[in-house]
């Protein structure tokens, strides 16, 4: 009586021929077309997709278009450096010591890494200008100092009045930074004050 139950459903299904009614497969696709229509889906998505896209390339196009004309308002930092041209013609504080190199090479570095981290935006735009002249003002005056340097020789007035010029140009710059991270908690204050 052990009989496999594999082989009873294998002789079954071979016995058993199903046939389906005469045109059962047209009828069947013609439902399946009603239902769902090809051409008439395509076309229509086929508008959404354009327009879909001219938007996209307007927004991207508008993106880069006011990007690039705020790149144009940032304001040009000056930078503190020395050429060949100069160095071959005069003696700078550095050209006198290795100590004096050292700290010519510090503050000078230390006050352009503060300009290249400066931030300007509109509403210090007027503080950060008021910083920069001063500090043109301070870089004519080290112009002189080394003009001096050249034409009368190292003293030692000449040589502290420089170093002076550049911690003083450093000290600027941090209080320039100090001040505009005022203006920012400030302005911060302010905002939050208007939300409540």
């Amino acid at each position: 009586m052990a009989q496999d139950l594999r082989e009873l459903f294998k002789e079954q299904r071979e016995n058993e021929k199903f046939k389906m009614k005469d045109g059962h497969e047209n009828r069947f696709l013609s439902l399946l077309e009603e239902e769902l229509p090809s051409a008439k889906r395509t076309n229509s998505y086929l508008w959404l997709k354009i327009a879909a896209s001219v938007v996209i390339v307007l927004s991207i196009g508008s993106y880069l278009l006011l990007k690039e004309s705020h790149n144009k308002d940032v304001i040009k930092t000056t930078v503190v450096e020395h050429t060949k041209d100069d160095l071959k013609k005069s003696i700078s504080l550095g050209d006198l010591s290795p100590e004096l190199k050292k700290v010519e090479n510090y503050y000078v570095a230390n006050i352009n890494y503060e300009l290249s981290k400066l931030k300007v935006s509109e509403e210090n735009k007027e503080v950060v200008d008021g910083f920069l002249s001063r500090l043109d003002e301070l870089n004519v005056e080290y112009e002189v100092l080394n003009k001096e340097l050249n034409e009368i020789g190292p003293n030692d007035q000449t040589i502290e009045a420089a170093i002076n010029n550049l911690q003083l140009r450093l000290q600027l710059m941090q209080k320039l930074k100090s001040k505009l991270n005022q203006l920012k908690s400030s302005k911060n204050e302010h905002e939050s004050t208007n939300i409540i």
